[in-house]
């Protein structure tokens, strides 16, 4: 969501350094750190509006969201090295490490059908330190990227480490599209030129130059590509709203939050309109509600209020545990409209479980906390589902620990389970594959053949994946069955619960609407938020 024309300047509480334009057409209020958070810089916003629109995507039962907060959701690595020349819409040429917000650079945009050099801008630069790669071009241009730097190639954009197939990555002899150091150099205007359909140069080597990470840097640009000593070369195009906010994708998104701090508000007036239909509305599907910012500036409360005074359904998807403190309004709550409640659990209650739970998800609650979450919320009266996602290739598929998450959850009082394997998204990918990489190395061939199409696991692991969880289930009592209630010590159903599944009762998913196996299932816009629970 962007929230352009919120033009509301920041008061004397904001930052020095912090007034960037962009967040204040955020509608910026003020920017503020508390001893309580070391380290975080809240971003206190004006939002202009609270409900989210999403695309009818996959299986999701919903299309409305709220996101009372924002932040990146993964850190880029479409990165080069920082003397690599980019060209300006001048006619000149910058280093990239020399560019800042608002430099007027060449880009290029459909334009009558057919792709042409446009200005654009710089929307944000940033740094990383990644192992990269340096290409040789026929024309004596030589560049130094990142593995995951992508380049417009003949045949489309190829990147220049490993991609999801052969025929996406550069190789020698492949043909690069741009206007070459020839046309650069020749003075000729570029702005609303075509771009031309053959090669200007090709790449006569790509070499790996170790693990040793180089300082590399990257910018947004508003086309989305900008030209690279002479070729068409591809910004990050994953980066979700902070992009937006001349805050970088990497440490940003640990330290600089996003508040609508008057969320409730505006949710409140948007519910009141004669045009809203009361549809489902689903939180937790981008960033967690009730993250550790909930804890300071209590947006929920609000929030829950105005959807349950409003006749509105609501679902909540989280980790944190300070969902305990909106229990008894969420109990409220559920007697004037439907409510669903999970809680994402992808490891077993184990020492061994924790050691890869704190690799993979740092900073999150520990797995028995999250199971201790399911008792009060079930305790409390209220169904809760368990999201058991994402389910990691060769990590946590295995039968035992399956079994052994499951029987906890089972133990927990959970109503109901989806499982899903991984996905990876652009962003999401390059994160997870480099920690892979560098942590189980012995890994990385059996994900590339898992994930070689792209985002999603090939349909045949999650159809295995489906086979192996589908017993153990049915065996706990995670069947098709609406609400699971567990009889005595053997956590089967009721007799008139089988009676129910027998007539064909609503999915037992961690949400109404979700599948128990997640197949199928895509999210609109997922981030390691909603990837890596």
């Amino acid at each position: 969501m962007r929230w352009d024309g919120q033009a509301i300047t920041a008061d004397e509480g904001t930052l020095p350094g912090l007034d960037r334009p962009a967040l204040e057409r955020a509608g910026l209020l003020r920017s503020v750190q508390t001893p309580e958070f070391a380290g975080i810089t809240f971003h206190e916003v004006a939002a202009k509006s609270a409900l989210s629109h999403l695309p009818a995507v996959g299986k999701m039962p919903f299309q409305w969201t709220i996101n009372p907060y924002r932040g990146c959701s993964h850190a880029c690595t479409y990165c080069a090295s920082p003397d690599t020349p980019v060209l300006m819409a001048d006619g000149t040429e910058l280093p990239i490490g020399a560019l800042e917000p608002g430099d007027a650079i060449v880009g290029t945009r459909v334009v009558e059908g057919a792709p042409r050099y446009v200005v654009t801008h710089v929307v944000d630069r940033w740094r990383a330190r990644k192992p990269a790669y340096r290409i040789e071009l026929s024309d004596g241009g030589s560049l130094t990227t990142s593995g995951d730097h992508r380049f417009l190639a003949e045949d489309g954009w190829r990147y220049v480490g490993r991609g999801p197939s052969r025929t996406h990555v550069l190789r020698d002899g492949v043909g690069l599209r741009g206007p070459g150091r020839d046309g650069i150099t020749s003075g000729t205007p570029l702005i609303g030129h075509e771009v031309a359909r053959d090669a200007a140069v090709k790449v006569e080597s790509v070499t790996f130059l170790g693990s040793e990470p180089a300082d590399l840097v990257d910018i947004t640009t508003g086309t989305g590509d900008f030209i690279a000593d002479g070729v068409i070369s591809h910004n990050c195009f994953a980066r979700p709203t902070h992009e937006y906010l001349d805050l970088d994708a990497g440490k940003d998104f640990d330290t600089q939050v996003i508040v609508k701090t008057n969320v409730a508000e505006v949710l409140r007036v948007e519910l009141a309109k004669t045009s809203w239909t009361h549809e489902p509305v689903a939180l937790g599907t981008n960033t967690d509600p009730y993250q550790r910012a909930e804890g300071r500036y209590r947006l929920m409360t609000g929030i829950i209020e105005a959807l349950a005074d409003s006749g509105t359904p609501f679902s909540i998807l989280t980790k944190g545990t300070l969902l305990r403190r909106d229990l008894s309004l969420i109990v409220d709550a559920a007697t004037k409209v439907e409510v669903g409640l999970g809680v994402s659990i992808a490891f077993a209650d184990t020492p061994e479980a924790h050691a890869l739970q704190h690799a993979v998800e740092p900073g999150t609650p520990s797995p028995r906390a999250r199971l201790d979450l399911v008792r009060t919320v079930r305790d409390a009266g209220l169904p809760c589902g368990v999201m058991v996602a994402p389910v990691l290739p060769w990590l946590t598929d295995s039968t035992g620990h399956l079994m052994r998450l499951l029987d906890q959850i089972a133990e927990a009082g959970a109503t109901g389970v989806t499982v899903m394997a991984l996905h990876l998204k652009p962003g999401t990918r390059e994160w997870y594959l480099g920690w892979l990489e560098r942590e189980h190395p012995d890994l990385a061939a059996g994900y590339g053949r898992v994930f070689a199409r792209g985002t999603y696991a090939l349909k045949a692991y999650q159809e295995w994946l489906k086979e192996r969880v589908r017993p153990m289930l049915e065996e706990r009592g995670f069947g098709s069955a609406g609400h699971r209630v567990r009889s005595g010590a053997t956590g089967r159903y009721h007799e008139e619960l089988r009676a129910r599944e027998a007539r064909g009762g609503p999915s037992a998913g961690a949400l109404p609407g979700l599948p128990t196996d997640g197949t199928g299932l895509q999210i609109a816009g997922a981030g390691v938020e909603q990837v890596l629970f």
